[in-house]
């Protein structure tokens, strides 16, 4: 922490930090550009979907997941390209397993929409 930067001062510095990690996120990462596209014609129909608030939440909350998870890869994608371009394993296996991650994300976040989505037009 920043010396100075405590209490309402180091609130308004992280929300502000964490504004412009989002903005980076949108303007450089297509793949966090198409989540939140998704997420955004997803959410309206979470509230129809959903019958109860822990309906809500487990929609909501999977398209979060995504978002969450997809910008926690590409941190690590850029700190990678950032240590140099050469090729090297654990380079190379970080980007995997980020990958991975939002693959599984991507996964927890289609089954409970068409678990809850299933539950919705049968009953």
């Amino acid at each position: 922490m920043k010396p100075g930067h405590t209490g309402w001062r180091h609130l308004v510095h992280s929300t502000r930090y964490s504004l412009k990690g989002l903005k980076a996120a949108f303007r450089n990462e297509a793949a966090f550009r198409q989540e939140v596209a998704l997420c955004l014609v997803l959410l309206p129909l979470a509230i129809w979907i959903g019958r109860t608030p822990l309906e809500w939440i487990a929609l909501i909350g999977s398209c979060l997941l995504v978002l969450i998870v997809e910008l926690l890869n590409s941190a690590i994608e850029n700190v990678v390209d950032r240590i140099g371009t050469e090729h090297h394993e654990l380079s190379g296996r970080a980007k995997d397993i980020g990958s991975a991650a939002v693959m599984l994300s991507l996964l927890f976040a289609a089954i409970t929409w068409l678990l809850l989505i299933g539950q919705r037009l049968i009953g």
